[in-house]
């Protein structure tokens, strides 16, 4: 298994108690809300249903040690609940992939944890079984298609289509060149509703690429590596192609 991990907590600050946005990398009125027993034990309960127990450094771990501090240094009180996620609702998905599955942890609609399991761990992926880079594009359909093109999206389709087909330049008409398409045009569109989504350019990924190879350690690397350099806090996005191809290459170590 692997996870996307968040910052661990080290101690309540001056007074103000360790906040949502001090440990995820969470927005909106989330962000400044301080964590609260309740909140973890909310959490709990969908990472324990899908993954079957807590997580060691998983969401709900970090957030049962936070509201701990918290609550030793007076900020919370043991019943307390923090009103956003309780409103806006703290939920966990699963996405099946190619031996295996993504597991995604939300806080009110924020990606928080995402996990990587393999269909059987201990004894390797099946022959013929191992995920290829136009699959695990296909994946980042699944797990963050509702997000609107990029340019990082781009940088990391790009990377990605280079290293299945072995070209030296994206293909017209391709992957890569549908999304640099798709992220152009979405500068001049104001609600992101209207935008482009990645799913619009990954869904059939495997179609569109002329060839296609498993995913190796090093096209992670290249993607992930593209990905974050063009884009402003340097983190990939959680479930995007960078992330879909460094599970994809993973679970296919596990192969024998």
């Amino acid at each position: 298994m692997s996870q996307q991990q968040p910052r661990r907590p080290l101690a309540a600050d001056r007074g103000q108690g360790i906040k949502y946005g001090d440990v995820f990398s969470v927005t909106s009125d989330l962000a400044g809300q301080p964590i609260a027993p309740k909140d973890a034990v909310m959490m709990q309960s969908p990472e324990n249903i899908v993954l079957g127990q807590t997580q060691k450094d998983g969401p709900a771990g970090i957030m049962l040690s936070a509201a701990a501090c918290n609550e030793r240094a007076g900020v919370v009180c043991q019943d307390q609940v923090s009103d956003v996620p309780r409103d806006q609702g703290i939920t966990a998905t699963e996405t099946p992939i190619p031996g295996g599955r993504v597991v995604t942890e939300f806080l009110t609609g924020q990606v928080v944890g995402q996990y990587v399991t393999a269909d059987n761990p201990g004894g390797g992926v099946p022959e013929g079984t191992k995920i290829t880079i136009g699959e695990a594009m296909e994946a980042a359909a699944l797990t963050a298609g509702d997000q609107p093109v990029e340019p990082s999206d781009v940088a990391a389709i790009q990377a990605a289509e280079l290293r299945a087909t072995g070209f030296d330049m994206p293909l017209p008409g391709g992957v890569a060149d549908q999304a640099q398409a798709a992220a152009s045009a979405n500068v001049s569109v104001a609600r992101d509703d209207d935008k482009t989504k990645l799913r619009d350019v990954l869904l059939d990924a495997t179609v569109k690429l002329p060839a296609d190879k498993p995913v190796e350690i090093d096209d992670a690397a290249a993607a992930v590596g593209m990905e974050i350099r063009n884009k402003p806090d340097m983190i990939a996005r959680p479930g995007g192609v960078a992330s879909s191809l460094a599970a994809a290459a993973r679970l296919n170590q596990y192969r024998q």
